[in-house]
């Protein structure tokens, strides 16, 4: 296709401000210029898949708070030997938004270069500003990254309509080259991506998909039914509610718990592409408690605490946040062992 023909595509929108094709997509608002899309962007997003399970792996740091390497790539080596379907770097559950930038996107080459060649590397590339995310995404996709998480900007959340959000992601995309997934968690931001974004942006050729944390079934169901034409995949954004979210059409899921109970949560995903219902059950039941309580109730020091106890490295976190109280420790512990996993 020669470019003036591309370019024509791109202005076609209709009165609605709907898309008329999926190729047009790049012409968001009034007033925005046309972009091409890059052909290694395309290719990229068509063939990729990235249905499995992902840990959202934690960053550890000494005691100076400074980031600790070598204890990182031991935390590596044991992630390689269970059957992840590849690893998040720089999620929530990473800290990046109290690493620097710089800190950031060494980490992400770190795990690169430790990473075996089959697993997947998904780079947590969100920034406030629409600028300051291309500028983050360029550089993890420069790292290494095969795709990148990017989080809803929510400092003027009043203002983070389906508009704002859909311009965001779609420059973003645009100029990535390497697949975005979406990334909704109203826990940290207060925001949920809205549906109609999502539906909408499921049609641009280098958005792949969605990690979903908010736990609302009926949203995930009803997002995997109006995007399912477009090849888009869901993943639940928790292993607490992993279980329903396959049973509506997610393809995998992105599990802080699965820093330390990896092949268990590995095993729950297996159970329920095989159709073993029951058994996933079973098992779903037994994670709850210990999910919950890494993520929701006592967040990141608690993951830590459990990598700790499970042969991993967690440590302390990056002050503001705080170790967790003798009280809380207790309760983390009978969390985990009430259920037979300590």
């Amino acid at each position: 296709m020669l470019l003036r023909d591309w370019l024509n595509i791109c202005r076609r929108i209709t009165p609605s401000g709907m898309f008329a094709t999926r190729r047009s997509f790049s012409l968001l608002c009034r007033g925005s210029a046309a972009s091409t899309w890059r052909n290694k962007s395309q290719s990229a997003a068509k063939r990729l898949d990235i249905r499995g399970i992902y840990p959202p792996i934690a960053t550890p740091f000494t005691q100076s708070e400074d980031v600790d390497y070598q204890r990182l790539d031991d935390n590596l080596k044991k992630y390689g030997n269970l059957p992840f379907r590849g690893l998040v770097v720089q999620g929530s559950n990473g800290e990046y938004p109290y690493l620097t930038p710089e800190e950031r996107v060494e980490v992400v080459k770190r795990v690169k270069q430790a990473l075996p060649k089959d697993k997947l590397l998904m780079a947590g590339s969100g920034c406030e500003s629409t600028r300051a995310t291309i500028q983050m995404s360029q550089q993890m996709a420069d790292a290494g990254a095969d795709c990148l998480l990017v989080v809803t900007p929510c400092f003027y959340r009043g203002r983070m309509d389906s508009r704002a959000l859909i311009n965001h992601y779609a420059k973003v995309a645009d100029s990535s080259s390497v697949p975005v997934v979406l990334y909704s968690v109203p826990a940290n931001t207060g925001l949920d991506l809205p549906v109609d974004a999502i539906i909408q942006l499921s049609q641009h050729p280098n958005i792949v998909g969605l990690k979903d944390s908010g736990g609302d079934i009926s949203r995930i169901a009803l997002i995997v039914q109006k995007t399912r034409s477009q090849g888009f995949q869901v993943l639940a954004g928790s292993a607490g509610f992993l279980v329903a979210a396959y049973a509506v059409g997610a393809v995998g899921g992105v599990c802080a718990l699965a820093n330390v109970l990896g092949q268990q949560v590995c095993d729950l995903a297996q159970l329920c592409v095989s159709g073993r219902w029951d058994e996933a059950r079973e098992l779903q039941y037994r994670l709850i408690e210990p999910n919950t309580a890494v993520t929701r109730q006592y967040g990141v020091p608690a993951l830590k605490q459990a990598m700790e106890w499970f042969g991993y490295h967690g440590g302390v976190c990056r002050s503001p946040l705080q170790p967790l109280s003798k009280a809380d420790l207790e309760q983390l512990q009978v969390k985990f062992s009430s259920n037979g996993w300590l």
